[in-house]
């Protein structure tokens, strides 16, 4: 059994970058922003990057501040009210933001962000050198989902804390903190049992399920099994995880003081992807669906080899060449994820045949591999990378 201080010790011992989730459960009530709290936890922020880590913050609140600004008690049902409510609060949010780090003498920037920003690669790279240049230039960087902007029922990335395990793959943190209301992951919901337990240590982030506390608070999106999404994100990235309560002043810096063993610690994988192998299996969202025959699956799988059109079996949906696709078995269970080199038509019509076929078909052959080897990633016991 890993001793968790020892494990305290041995990741936090070295950090000088990390991303810190602030959420709305901790910032927001139906008065707005606690701005008490908030200038408690930019203290702490500024007090971290005077000991030498540099600090990207992912913050939630918007549309809880705005919905004090529009006199709504409750958060807006429908989307166009939830985005004129972060329209709002956004900039009320970020003036706090600017206010607290003023009095430490730091600078603040903003970042908005939506999923399609990370999706291409091109522009997840640029947000990468942005933010690198922030904090070559001695910036805080604030970062949000654009949530006036997004389509995606108000949740391109899920909720907050995806987005701060990507941010944290982005720009190759030391760790993830996620503050929250709770003071870290229980063995059940402490809130209904008195003698749910603090589990200080969690080895493997996939077999967390069953120490979940449930549900959300009414001003956020997400809640404990959300902040094990993300971690288990992280973790796959080679990225360890703290989740702690941010309800008390200090708790950053104690998270990050190797000797104290605040919160529940969630350890990375040894095996971490390499990062653009991450931004497929987290940032993409996959176009469709290729099922293929036990043959293949055991070449990909046990032998490490490329997607032949010869293995598959059915293609669903409508995407293109380079697209991120789900690769399925013939049961429907998916255990890989890539981008293809070919369309869904084109698919269609060269499923089943030999790579020497190809050109016949079609007429021109881009690729023997449907999905290249070094453009699949495979799931593991990770689950899938939504979940």
């Amino acid at each position: 059994m890993i001793d968790h201080r020892a494990a305290k010790r041995q990741w936090m011992r070295h950090v000088r970058r990390a991303v810190v989730k602030i959420g709305s459960s901790i910032l927001s009530s139906h008065e707005g922003i606690d701005e008490q709290r908030l200038s408690e936890l930019v203290a702490d922020i500024c007090a971290a990057r005077r000991r030498g880590v540099s600090v990207v913050v992912v913050t939630s609140g918007a549309v809880a501040a705005g919905m004090a600004r529009l006199g709504k008690r409750y958060r807006p049902r429908s989307i166009p009210e939830r985005q004129a409510a972060a329209a709002v609060g956004q900039i009320d949010l970020m003036a706090l933001y600017k206010r607290f780090a003023a009095e430490h003498g730091v600078q603040v920037a903003q970042i908005l962000l939506t999923h399609d920003d990370l999706a291409s690669r091109h522009r997840y790279l640029n947000a990468r050198h942005t933010i690198e240049a922030l904090l070559e230039a001695d910036v805080l960087p604030v970062a949000n989902e654009n949530d006036t902007v997004v389509t995606d029922e108000l949740r391109n990335f899920g909720d907050n804390d995806n987005l701060s395990a990507l941010i944290a793959g982005l720009v190759e943190a030391d760790v993830l903190v996620l503050l929250s209301d709770v003071p870290g992951v229980f063995t059940s919901n402490p809130r209904r049992d008195p003698s749910a337990r603090l589990v200080p240590l969690i080895a493997n982030a996939k077999k967390a399920g069953g120490i979940v506390v449930e549900g959300q608070g009414p001003l956020g999106t997400g809640g404990m099994a959300s902040k094990l999404a993300a971690a288990r994100k992280a973790a796959h990235a080679g990225i360890p995880t703290v989740i702690a309560s941010g309800l008390e002043p200090g708790t950053l810096l104690r998270v990050l003081d190797p000797d104290d063993a605040v919160g529940t610690l969630v350890l990375p994988r040894e095996d971490r992807l390499q990062r653009r192998k991450h931004w497929i299996a987290y940032t993409l969202k996959p176009a469709g669906t290729i099922t293929v025959d036990r043959g293949a699956f055991e070449a990909i799988v046990f032998k490490g080899r490329s997607l032949l059109p010869s293995g598959i079996r059915a293609v669903e949906g409508k995407f293109d060449a380079g697209d991120c696709v789900r690769c399925v078995t013939e049961t429907g269970d998916e255990f890989a994820r890539g981008l293809v080199n070919y369309a869904a038509a084109e698919l269609e019509r060269i499923r089943g045949l030999r790579s020497s076929e190809i050109e016949a078909v079609l007429g021109y052959k881009a690729t023997d591999e449907a999905i290249h080897r070094n453009d699949l990633v495979l799931l593991g016991d990770l689950g899938t990378p939504s979940s």
